[in-house]
């Protein structure tokens, strides 16, 4: 998927609750530059990033990945959405160059980005939450019954700040569904047990998701086919594989003794499911 888009841009108690957000916005408050500084360091990454856009455009994959690291360099590194976008579109070059591992890694480094952005939003959200219920509850105190019911109320205003939140909620959706689907092909492409299952958990995360094109959906149902009967032979093959490694390295301490590990033999109980040991004298 081409990164053609110019990307827009950025329970427990009370009292510890309240604690942890104050720590979060004392750190943040360390790590931000002034407007100034962070609009000139945007501006130079966006910079690099269209340049980038450009070279992928161009299928210089290699050159493209070169400039979005510039332009990773040049952001603020607490503009996690900015950098999720950066992310995905490197994890895009890696998958063009067939190099599954590296696409992996830059996609994860998207996704995890973006659950910066949305664990944000929710303390955010908590916090006008929590400021809207004291203001009505100031509201109720001060307006009588009888006032309250001489005229109708006013319609409820357009609130530019909510608007701006919606928008930037779809936009975090919209790269998080990119992410995904790039880190599961990357997946799928690398193979192995772990890979693959790995691959099998993001295409059922993105089934669950509203925002896909038709033609990713069509994508992920297939792979979501495809995909089980692989991750089970893959499965098969590595655990093959280790208890044949075990086997070897057991053979080598027991020769010694006169033994191997064909004396020893597994018998699984079908009531339980568990396993029990037997030695074999004789073999």
């Amino acid at each position: 998927m081409a990164p053609t888009e110019a990307d827009k841009e950025p329970q427990g108690k009370g009292k510890d609750k309240s604690v942890k957000e104050d720590e979060v916005e004392e750190a943040a408050a360390q790590e931000r530059f002034s407007p100034e500084e962070e609009a000139t360091l945007l501006a130079e990454s966006n910079a690099n990033k269209t340049e980038a856009n450009a070279l992928f455009s161009s299928s210089k994959y290699e050159q493209a990945i070169t400039k979005y690291d510039d332009a990773v360099a040049a952001c603020p590194n607490y503009l996690d959405y900015e950098l999720a976008v950066l992310r995905s579109n490197i994890s895009a070059c890696h998958l063009k160059l067939e190099q599954w591992k590296d696409a992996v890694s830059s996609a994860s480094a998207a996704l995890d980005a973006l659950d910066r952005v949305d664990k944000e939003a929710a303390l955010e959200q908590d916090r006008r939450d929590r400021e809207k219920a004291a203001d009505e509850d100031v509201e109720d105190e001060i307006v009588s019954s009888g006032a309250a019911a001489a005229a109708p109320a006013p319609p409820p205003e357009d609130d530019p700040e909510e608007t701006a939140r919606r928008a930037r909620a779809d936009d975090v959706l919209r790269i998080r569904a990119k992410a995904l689907m790039r880190r599961a092909r990357a997946r799928s492409e690398q193979g192995g047990w772990q890979n693959l299952a790995g691959a099998e958990e993001d295409y059922k995360t993105l089934s669950l998701m509203k925002n896909l094109a038709p033609a990713d959906r069509r994508i992920v149902q297939a792979q979501l086919r495809a995909l089980p009967p692989r991750t089970k032979a893959a499965q098969e093959a590595e655990t093959a594989e280790m208890w044949g490694k075990l086997k070897d390295l057991g053979n080598g301490i027991l020769k010694p003794f006169g033994l191997s590990t064909d004396n020893f033999q597994m018998v699984k109980d079908e009531k339980t499911g568990g396993y029990s040991m037997n030695f074999n004298q004789g073999q």
